[in-house]
């Protein structure tokens, strides 16, 4: 098959666990691997796609910040508006990789697919994972049912939305889950099977920059709040706070979280529980219905780390309160 016969995909190469091996120097594994060499390490690619390498980074995951992330999204952008390109796939550490894909999947407008995916387990350990999920990722980029899905992370042949995508465990091939609603699909074999499709796609348009000063700060069991205190005293322009259960405030911390709310930034309250959605249903004091009518904004099914990453695209596309709440809250 000729090269103008096959698909074309675009790979872009950013490092994480997938472009690493042990580096005895170091003492352990470091990005080593160019875009080309891991390439070479997936049999049978050639015939799926022609594929353009696109060398972004080669850092490992924690180096990725959301600054470098929306360079990435721009240079995404660029694969996509080709008309040659039918889809795009990232190669990221799964340490900040649903950040990223979120992100993404915010700020990009396209039909085209959008493929994250790295690996738990580097070049040089038994088992690498990588090959393996670089081929499934590249065969959902060509799929035309993968089209309109938004942002995908494609992960242990699963399709899991960039909205909904978790890493649930430090080292497990299947940490990737999206815990609410499952998986939009599965690679089996020769085939991309799709079982749903999402309802509705959040879009930021006109994101030229991000609003950086945005933190979070996470509660606990007679949390005192000082946190905030120190938070709210610097120079933020967001903050995103991690409660208990549907976003409620330990005792100890309910002054601090009113005047964070009363300081006149968007304060998100998300929860730490892994499922489920913030929501003003208590009335006693520290729950949610208490600080939403202060001006506080409910986080719906969004994970603190995400809420951070939506609030600064947010402010940085010049969102004011309410349309910022409106986007939390409206999504769930």
């Amino acid at each position: 098959m000729t090269d103008l016969a096959r698909p074309q995909i675009a790979v872009v190469f950013t490092g994480g666990t997938i472009s690493m091996r042990v580096d005895a120097q170091a003492g352990g594994a470091v990005p080593a691997l160019s875009g080309e060499e891991i390439l070479a390490l997936v049999p049978g690619l050639e015939k799926i796609a022609a594929v353009r390498v696109v060398e972004f980074a080669r850092v490992a995951g924690p180096h990725m910040t959301p600054v470098r992330m929306l360079e990435l999204a721009r240079v995404v952008e660029a694969q996509l508006a080709d008309d040659t390109v039918q889809g795009v796939v990232i190669t990221h550490g799964t340490d900040t990789l649903e950040e990223t894909a979120y992100l993404l999947d915010l700020v990009l407008d396209s039909e085209k697919p959008v493929v994250l995916v790295g690996s738990m387990r580097n070049g040089s350990e038994l088992g690498f994972d990588g090959p393996a999920n670089l081929r499934s990722a590249v065969r959902v980029a060509v799929e035309p049912a993968a089209r309109g899905l938004g942002v995908l992370v494609v992960m242990n042949d699963q399709l899991l939305a960039a909205a909904e995508a978790t890493k649930t465990h430090t080292e497990a091939v299947d940490t990737f889950q999206s815990r609410d609603f499952g998986a939009l699909g599965i690679v089996d074999k020769d085939r991309i099977i799709v079982t749903r499709r999402r309802v509705a796609r959040e879009h930021v348009p006109a994101v030229v920059a991000l609003e950086e000063r945005v933190e979070i700060v996470k509660l606990s069991a007679g949390s005192d709040g000082r946190m905030i205190r120190y938070a709210i005293a610097g120079e933020l322009r967001g903050l995103v706070i991690e409660g208990l259960g549907r976003g409620n405030a330990p005792v100890t911390a309910i002054a601090e979280v009113e005047a964070a709310v009363r300081s006149g930034i968007p304060v998100v309250l998300t929860s730490r529980c892994p499922r489920g959605r913030v929501l003003d249903t208590y009335a006693y004091a520290g729950a949610g219905k208490q600080f939403r009518k202060l001006g506080a904004i409910l986080g719906g099914m969004t994970p603190s780390h995400k809420a951070r990453i939506k609030l600064m695209v947010m402010l940085g596309a010049g969102a004011g309160v309410e349309k910022i709440r409106e986007a939390f809250e409206g999504a769930g």
